[in-house]
């Protein structure tokens, strides 16, 4: 909107760059042009201002198509305004002298003429397709029509005007039609979700499985390894036994063989010495035994009363050991017969 100032007697404006601004006086054309700023005189002057930036309209449309359904969609239409004088000449965009306002409603008045022109080219295509075709390529169909209708429209360029671009951004059946329509789509949904958590489930039922069984082969594995473990243990340990076992069968048999030698080292000692000692007895006998032969040989010329007193010495010295003492009359008549004879002979031999 352009921006006014009262001086005494005149005015001035000043437009912004967007606006072309219209400027007669006794209908005459004064100024024309955009970000015009000027002095003008409220009582003989008129001012129009034309937008001619890029504008964008939203339109929402309705219809019913062939299969008798209605159905609604929403449409952005982009356009500028290329001749502003022309369209000045076909709608009213004076401003009031004093504040800048429009008078009337011209772009009001712009929008409503574009929202007809786009629900008849809509209409003309929502009344020749099906609902089934409208929602599947609608949105297509309808961005097409328009784009086709309104970019070389020959009537809004004879007002000026230009369509720059069409969006069609919505193409919706009614509220009851749209839940009917959406059941079968919802039902498919939820059986492909039901058949998605199915599929979800088997998977990680089959992970499951893959992991149970892995675990159990993993405790297979590890049972072989603990029984490998068990028979290298037992096979160590009777190896260790078995070492242990021969180590003392060598110790026993060194320790027989020490002992044996040892034996045979103390027999042969004592044997030697045995030898040396029945050596040593068998000459002490032979002396003894020569001792008393020759002794035997001096008794045999000796009488038997001597050999008596002989005896009777010896049997003196023997006495302490004899505990009991047999004497026969046969050992004791002798005796004493020669022990008369030998008395008589000193008696007779002191008389």
């Amino acid at each position: 909107m352009a921006e006014i100032r009262s001086f005494p007697f005149v005015r001035h404006l000043r437009s912004d760059a967007s606006s072309h601004v219209l400027h007669t006086r006794r209908a005459r054309l004064i100024h024309s042009g955009r970000g015009l700023s000027f002095l003008f005189r409220p009582m003989t002057d008129s001012l129009a201002e034309v937008p001619v930036e890029d504008r964008e309209l939203t339109f929402v449309f309705h219809g019913r198509t062939r299969d008798f359904q209605d159905l609604g969609g929403q449409v952005a239409v982009v356009y500028r305004v290329v001749d502003p004088e022309v369209l000045a000449q076909r709608i009213d965009f004076t401003v009031d002298l004093r504040t800048g306002a429009y008078l009337k409603k011209p772009l009001e008045k712009l929008s409503g003429l574009l929202a007809q022109l786009v629900d008849q080219h809509a209409a003309d295509v929502v009344n020749g397709s099906s609902i089934q075709d409208m929602l599947a390529t609608g949105v297509v169909r309808l961005r097409e029509r328009l784009e086709g209708s309104l970019l070389g429209d020959a009537g809004l360029a004879s007002m000026g005007l230009e369509v720059l671009a069409v969006r069609v951004t919505a193409v919706k059946p009614n509220p009851e039609l749209e839940k009917a329509l959406e059941a079968p789509m919802r039902e498919h949904i939820k059986q492909e979700a039901d058949e998605a958590a199915f599929q979800r489930r088997a998977l990680a039922v089959e992970k499951e499985l893959a992991i149970q069984e892995n675990e159990l082969q993993n405790r297979i594995e590890l049972a072989k390894r603990e029984e490998q473990l068990i028979q290298q243990v037992q096979a160590n340990t009777r190896r260790k036994a078995q070492e242990s076992a021969e180590a003392s069968r060598i110790a026993a048999d060194a320790e027989a063989a020490r002992a044996r030698i040892t034996a045979e080292t103390t027999a042969h000692g004592i044997r030697v010495e045995g030898e040396a000692q029945a050596g040593q007895i068998r000459l002490v006998e032979g002396a003894r035994t020569e001792q008393e032969r020759a002794k035997l040989e001096a008794y045999k010329t000796l009488p038997p009363s001597i050999l008596l007193a002989l005896a009777a010495r010896e049997f003196a010295g023997k006495l302490h050991t004899i505990e009991h003492l047999n004497l026969t009359p046969d050992l004791l008549t002798p005796l004493l017969g020669n022990l008369l004879q030998a008395g008589t002979s000193r008696l007779e031999a002191g008389s």
